[in-house]
C-alpha cells in the first residue's frame, strides 16, 4: 500500500518511509528519518533528522520531533536520535528533542498519549501507556515508567525518575524521584496517598492493593528508618511491593515524601 503525501509536504528523498502513511499539508520530513507503516502526520508536523518512528502513530498539528537538544554544550554535528515505538498519540505542538549524547536515543515505547504542548527534553525515556497532560515539561534524562500519569503544567527536573503507575498532580514541581503506585502533588511535590484509581484501572487485584496500602503506611506512617522500612516492604511478599522497594533502593536523587 502506497503512502498518501499532500502536495505541499516536503519529504526528503533520503528519508525512508514504509507504507500506508498519511502525510498532511506542510509537513516537513528531513533527510535521516525512518518512518514505519500506517502513521498519520497532520499538518505542519516537522520530523528532523535522527528520528526513528515505528508504526501506527498519530502525530498532530505542529508537533516537532527530533529537534536539537536544548543543551548549551551540545555540538550540532553529533549524531543522536529520537525513537518512537508504535501506536503513540502526540497531540498538537508536542516537542521531543533528540539525545544530547552521541549515538544515544530519546526514547518512547508504545501506546503513550502526550497531550498538547507537552515537552520531552533530550535523553528522556518513556515506557508504555504513559499519559502526559497539556504543557507538562520533562528536563533532560528524565525516565518515566509504564502507566505513569503526569498532569498538566508539571515541571520535572532533569535526571528525575517517575515510577510505574505514579500519578503527579497538576502544576507540581518535581525535583526528585517520584515513587511508583503513589500520588505526588504540590510545590514542591509531596506524596498524598496510593494511586488507587490508576491501580484498579490497570487490573491490580485487591490483595495487591492491600499490600501497597500497607507499604504506604510503613514508609510514611511508621517510625522505622528507611533501611528497616525497605526490609518490611520486602517482607510483604508481593511483586509490586518488591518493585517499590527496588525503586527506592535505586534512587540517586532521593524521592519525594509526604512532608519535606
Amino acid at each position: 500500500m502506497s503512502n498518501t503525501i499532500h502536495p505541499t509536504a516536503v519529504v526528503s528523498d533520503q528519508a525512508q518511509l514504509g507504507s500506508g502513511n498519511q502525510v498532511g499539508p506542510f509537513v516537513v520530513i528531513h533527510d535521516d528519518v525512518i518512518l514505519g507503516d500506517n502513521n498519520v502526520l497532520h499538518s505542519g508536523v516537522v520530523v528532523h533528522s535522527g528520528s526513528r518512528i515505528g508504526h501506527a502513530n498519530r502525530i498532530h498539528e505542529y508537533a516537532v520531533i527530533g529537534g536539537l537538544p536544548q543543551d548549551l554544550g551540545f555540538d550540532p554535528a553529533t549524531s543522536s536520535y529520537v525513537t518512537l515505538g508504535d501506536e503513540n498519540v502526540l497531540r498538537e505542538a508536542v516537542i521531543i528533542h533528540r539525545a544530547s549524547v552521541a549515538n544515544e536515543h530519546t526514547r518512547l515505547g508504545n501506546h503513550n498519549y502526550l497531550m498538547n504542548g507537552a515537552h520531552l527534553g533530550h535523553d528522556c525515556v518513556l515506557g508504555n501507556h504513559v499519559v502526559i497532560a497539556p504543557y507538562a515539561a520533562l528536563g533532560g534524562f528524565v525516565s518515566v515508567a509504564d502507566r505513569a500519569f503526569i498532569s498538566g503544567g508539571v515541571m520535572i527536573h532533569q535526571f528525575a525518575r517517575v515510577g510505574e503507575l505514579a500519578m503527579i498532580g497538576g502544576n507540581s514541581k518535581i525535583t526528585r524521584d517520584v515513587l511508583p503506585f503513589l500520588i505526588t502533588d504540590g510545590m514542591p511535590g509531596r506524596v498524598r496517598g496510593l494511586n488507587v484509581v490508576g491501580l484498579r484501572r490497570a487490573g491490580y487485584p485487591a490483595p495487591d492493593l492491600r499490600a501497597l496500602k500497607q507499604a504506604y503506611r510503613i514508609l510514611f506512617r511508621g517510625e522505622a528508618d528507611l533501611a528497616a522500612s525497605l526490609e518490611q516492604l520486602q517482607s510483604l511478599g508481593t511483586d509490586s511491593t518488591s518493585r517499590l522497594a527496588a525503586f527506592i533502593e535505586g534512587s540517586k536523587r532521593g524521592f519525594h515524601r509526604d512532608r519535606e
